[in-house]
This record gives C-alpha cells, structure tokens and sequence, in this order.
C-alpha cells in the first residue's frame, strides 16, 4: 500500500501516524499506537476499502453516492473508513468498543478540516449482533477484509462466514472494481444485505427500525474480525484473524 507513515517525535514507540491521499489531492492523517489491541493500527483492508468509496465505480454519476446518507461504521479502529466516507459528504458514526474511544475522537479532531458532512465517534457492542439488530432490508453492508491462511485463521473465517449466512446473503465486489493502486488479491470486499426472511419483527422492535431506514450503509472496515464473536475470540477491525 502505497500510504505512508509519519512518526511522533515526542514517543515514536507510542505512536505514528499514517498518511492517506485522496484523489483530489487532499490527505487523511490517521493517528496509531505502537502497542495496545489490534484496532490501534490501520490495516490494509481498511485502506482498500477507504480506496474503493473513491472509485467511480462506487461514487456515481454527480453527486458522491454518500452524499447526505448516513452511515455507521462498525469496527472503525483507527477511524479510516468512516473519515473518508465523511469527507465524501456522509453523515457517519464511527463505533468500537470504549478502549479505542479516545484514539478515535483523536484522528476525527486531526480530519475534521476535511469532513463535508459530519462524523461522530461511539462504543457498540459485538458485530454480528450489531448487524442484525441495526439493519433493514435497504441497509447495504460493505465488507472488507484481508484473508489470511495461517494458524486458526482459515476456520474462523470460515465459521464468521457460515453464522453470517444464516442471516444475510453477500456478494463478492470483483477485484477489478476496486481502486486501481489500492487493491490486492488477498483482500476482499463483500456486500451484505439481511435475508428477506429475517425482517419479521413486532412491535416491541420498533426502535429496531427506526434505525434501519436511518442507516443506509454500514461499513465493516478490516481485515477481518474485531470483536464479531466472543464464543470464538474474533477480531474484527485491524485484525488478523487471531484467533485465541
């Protein structure tokens, strides 16, 4: 990946920045630590996917595709994803779990003179369970992720995989599609969406779906897995698929 990286010269052992170029030239500084949980690093796939909002492929014709559609990051880490998608014009709330909260209000605080939109930052609880209870039949999920054929990685991702499909369908975005400098064989991006025969809700879910006609896309930025299944200790933003 061709972004670079800029070292903190009061502790560079604690912290380093990482350097994003937008296609109009302007530049995503991404602040992360040199110790700490694996959200604390931005991660190939999360450039990829930042990348991929650019393309036109995805932006449209006229006004950028995420123009004024709200947008819910889960796994954000770093933030990168849903920085860019604010800078895109998108109102966004960027989540993971309350430890990457100030990391994450930190890179919003050094972006926020390129936000066309709005971009907030919130601690959520595991993904899978997130993604059914805040998505609707219009919610289109966008996955990104870095495969990985080492230790347990292949069997969890094969499991995240087979829990996910009891709930959603998902399409694989050809490689072609992707940015044309940010893209690699071993990382994809997957559109999800919820399976027509789980939008069945009463009434006590209806602030289920309040939210789901808010939300227009959710973006599960990483390389895979950060906090998507205790039960089999996933990681789901700046992963590695480590699993425990």
């Amino acid at each position: 990946m061709a972004a670079t990286l800029e070292s903190s010269l009061e502790d560079p052992l604690r912290s380093f920045v990482r350097v994003l170029e937008k296609r109009d030239g302007t530049v995503l500084r991404l602040q992360q630590y040199g110790s700490g949980g694996v959200g604390c690093v931005v991660w190939d796939a999360a450039i990829v996917l930042s990348k991929y909002l650019e393309t036109p492929e995805f932006s449209g014709d006229g006004a950028h595709a995420l123009s004024r559609r709200s947008v819910l990051e889960l796994g954000s880490g770093t933030g990168a994803v849903g920085l860019m998608a604010a800078t895109l014009g998108a109102d966004v709330v960027v989540t993971d779990l309350e430890e990457l909260q100030e990391l994450l209000k930190m890179n919003i605080n050094m972006n926020k003179h390129l936000v066309t939109g709005s971009v907030q930052a919130k601690s959520l609880e595991p993904l899978l369970k997130t993604l059914k209870d805040v998505s609707g039949f219009e919610t289109r999920i966008i996955c990104c992720y870095e495969q990985r054929t080492m230790g347990k990685n292949p069997e969890i991702e094969k499991k995240y995989f087979e829990l996910l499909q009891l709930d959603f369908d998902f399409e694989k975005i050809p490689l072609e599609k992707h940015d044309e400098e940010y893209r690699s064989e071993d990382i994809h991006i997957i559109y999800i969406r919820k399976k027509k025969s789980k939008m069945k809700y009463n009434k006590a879910d209806e602030s289920i779906k309040d939210k789901c006609t808010q939300l227009s896309r959710i973006y599960v930025s990483s390389p895979f897995l950060v906090h998507v299944l205790s039960c089999i200790t996933i990681t789901f933003y700046a992963a590695c698929l480590n699993g425990a």
